[in-house]
């Protein structure tokens, strides 16, 4: 250890968790309205021959999949901390997160490559049965669309599935234009290029979710967090005379973490001037979970016993 300086952690929680109740929840209800109806899209879809109703049949299956596994990971990132997985299994929900997005990306390439087969061939729909069924699924969208809103807060793992839920509603307001076109012009060709403007929205409804999926796994610096702008508000602390090996990361969604080695002016008070900084990154930064090495400037170096 250093010269007898407090190095320890701040005495913060281990991260979120009056969420985790609630968001399994709307989770569930999501899950029981996704999974009924999806079965109606796919016996619509195959009854009026519409790839658009199969293709949001399809994409409501990854939702059904998608929400389950979201579920499985609110689980198991309740379960404690142990000492081997120190932070216990938080970031199942971040696994979940990047699953999710990887399903969205298959859904939308598998719905172009049909689609494109059906542009050179347009089979005859049934507009009218694919305008009633298109509708109820957006009804049904539009409730779980609702429940998983009002939970989502800083959860990557909610939002995910609501990303899902959300091209969902898409899918139905292009099935529900398909279906009018072709009622009111007879042009088929509408429903596979609904289907190909659906895939493009699935596809981009992915995006951010692997984005941020992969940056908390590369434990990247969460979103709307200046790390100079923590570095120097830390440095400008009256005693503080260097911050160094400055790191922040996140464990999971709304779980920010940091670590730094403080130097402070000599003769300062090294408990006092950590309580303080902690309080600095919670009440500035919303930074709960903080490890501070505190050092006089001039001692000696980290993990060099005292004389």
């Amino acid at each position: 250890m250093g010269r007898g300086h407090d190095h320890g952690e701040g005495g913060h929680s281990h991260g979120p968790g009056a969420y985790r109740d609630a968001d399994r929840k709307a989770l569930l209800i999501a899950a029981g309205l996704t999974a009924g109806f999806m079965f109606a899209e796919v016996a619509g879809g195959l009854l009026t021959g519409s790839l658009a109703l199969l293709a949001d049949a399809g994409h409501m299956l990854s939702d059904t999949f998608s929400l389950f596994l979201a579920l499985g990971a609110v689980a198991l990132a309740a379960r404690p901390a142990t000492p081997r997985r120190t932070f216990g299994l938080k970031r199942a929900e971040i696994l979940a997160a990047l699953i999710n997005g990887i399903l969205l990306v298959v859904v939308s390439v598998w719905i172009i490559v049909e689609a494109i087969g059906r542009i050179g061939d347009p089979p005859e729909i049934l507009g009218g049965w694919m305008l009633a069924v298109a509708s109820a699924g957006l009804a049904v969208n539009l409730i779980a669309a609702w429940v998983l809103s009002r939970s989502a807060g800083e959860s990557l793992n909610v939002k995910a599935a609501l990303r899902h839920v959300l091209a969902d509603v898409a899918g139905s307001v292009g099935v529900i234009l398909a279906a009018v076109i072709i009622l009111t012009t007879g042009w088929e060709l509408a429903d596979p290029i609904v289907s190909i403007v659906i895939s493009i929205l699935i596809a981009a409804s992915a995006w951010s979710i692997l984005r941020d999926s992969v940056d908390v796994l590369l434990e990247a610096v969460p979103r709307g967090t200046d790390t100079v702008k923590v570095h120097d508000s830390m440095l400008a602390f009256e005693g503080v005379d260097d911050v160094r090996d400055l790191h922040i990361w996140q464990i999971t969604s709304g779980m920010p973490v940091l670590s730094a080695h403080v130097l402070v002016e000599a003769g300062a008070d090294c408990h006092g001037i950590r309580r303080e900084l902690e309080e600095l990154l919670v009440s500035g930064f919303e930074i709960e979970h903080t490890t501070l090495q505190v050092d006089h400037t001039g001692s000696a170096e980290p993990g060099e016993n005292d004389d």
